[in-house]
């Protein structure tokens, strides 16, 4: 047995072999219940099985690819609708991108009830990254959907694959900043629904066609807060202001071009430049604890690291969840959602989470976002249609900024 297959095979033990999760009083469906599945290959290195769970709200369904990045024909990368402001069905997602399986990604700013007449960007909340390209950086924590986050964590969290092939947790900060004739100013976001107050974010092409308005709404502990009534946007092409606004617009940015929006502060910095003024935007996503970049990279928040839950996880409130997990040194990569169909609606705790994802051999693991969003599709092998696994909560698929994509050039 060659070190590969005897690593992946330790992995498919774990998976098998549930066992009691004490900590939690979680514990597995018997092997012959009727949830349990064998597994299904998609392609070389990826697998997919659901299994039932006797979770402590009630029974949950969990549906489970495993992919193995050892393999080099199997790689992993961000689905998304091309646009940081925009969303679309996962299958649709996956189908347009021939991929073989992928889950849901990210949290994102799913509605604007708190400020009418507001655009809602369907932008998601933290950092993200395709195929190398830097696409956005993180809201301000206060600024975020989704549940609380553990302590110790933020929205800069992501899960991802870097250029080695591996997978690994990590944390993106923006490192940016303006250079004007009146000087150099530090930038504070990057294609983001919300700027952090007194800032200047920069808006690309990447950001698509949405209203740029809600970058300027709520502050850095709270998103419900009003809307800044002091704002500004300047738009750079090739380096020098070409025209400017009093309020944020929308419309596609050219290829070419930046859009700079301010508020507070930033805006009283902004309204300090004239067209053909010339202005230097520099900004880089860069990890700050190994430094290593990545090649792709999504959204969320760890649950487990090195093989121990993080402290304060929720363990009273439970939903319809995804979640992925790494093992075997970054080579092996876990995506799971659970089921939304009625009978399993009241899924697990986060606690329970971290818990499900040890027992399937993670080392680390990471939630991303759930409920109506909490989605798991594959390619059938025989067919090569998309199938939607599990049931969607909300009864139907709901459209996603992003989510994570499973390639296969076998």
């Amino acid at each position: 047995m060659t070190a590969r297959h005897a690593r992946f095979r330790t992995v498919l033990g774990l998976l098998v072999a549930w066992g009691v999760l004490a900590t939690t009083g979680l514990v597995a469906a018997a092997p012959a219940a009727a949830g349990e599945r064998a597994w299904t290959r998609l392609a070389p290195g990826v697998r997919y099985r659901q299994f039932d769970i006797a979770a402590s709200k009630g029974p949950a369904r969990a549906h489970l690819l495993t992919v193995d990045l050892h393999d080099p024909r199997v790689s992993v990368g961000l689905l998304y609708p091309g646009a940081v402001g925009a969303r679309a069905k996962l299958s649709t997602l996956a189908g347009g991108r021939g991929a073989v399986g992928g889950v849901n990604g990210d949290f994102f700013n799913i509605t604007e009830t708190q400020h009418p007449g507001v655009e809602a960007t369907g932008a998601s909340v933290g950092p993200a990254i395709a195929d190398g390209r830097e696409l956005k950086a993180a809201v301000p924590d206060g600024q975020r959907f989704g549940p609380v986050l553990p302590p110790g964590t933020s929205t800069r969290e992501v899960i991802g694959v870097d250029g080695e092939h591996r997978a690994r947790l990590g944390r993106l900060a923006l490192d940016g900043s303006l250079r004007t004739p009146g000087g150099q100013l530090a930038l504070g976001g990057l294609n983001q629904y919300a700027l952090p107050v007194g800032s200047v974010g920069a808006f690309t092409s990447d950001w698509g066609s949405v209203s740029r308005v809600r970058a300027t709404c709520g502050t850095d502990t709270d998103r419900a807060a009003p809307c800044s009534t002091v704002t500004h946007e300047v738009t750079v092409r090739g380096g020098r202001v070409v025209s400017a606004a009093a309020t944020p617009g929308g419309g596609p940015i050219a290829a070419d071009a930046e859009v700079l929006v301010g508020r507070e502060a930033g805006a009283v910095e902004l309204r300090k430049l004239h067209v053909g003024d010339a202005v230097t935007i520099r900004h880089r996503l860069v990890e700050a604890r190994s430094g290593r970049p990545y090649r792709f990279a999504v959204g969320g928040y760890p649950v487990l690291r090195g093989g121990a839950p993080l402290p304060g996880l929720d363990a009273d409130t439970a939903a319809v969840r995804s979640a992925a997990g790494i093992a075997d040194d970054g080579r092996t990569l876990l995506l799971l959602a659970l089921d939304g169909a009625p009978e399993f609606r009241t899924g697990l705790t986060i606690a329970e989470l971290a818990a499900v994802m040890r027992r399937a051999g993670s080392v680390d693991a990471f939630s991303l976002d759930g409920g109506g969003s909490s989605t798991l599709v594959t390619r059938d092998p025989g067919d090569g249609s998309i199938t939607v696994r599990n049931h969607p909560s909300g009864g139907a698929e709901r459209p996603v900024p992003n989510g994570i994509g499973v390639f296969s050039r076998a």
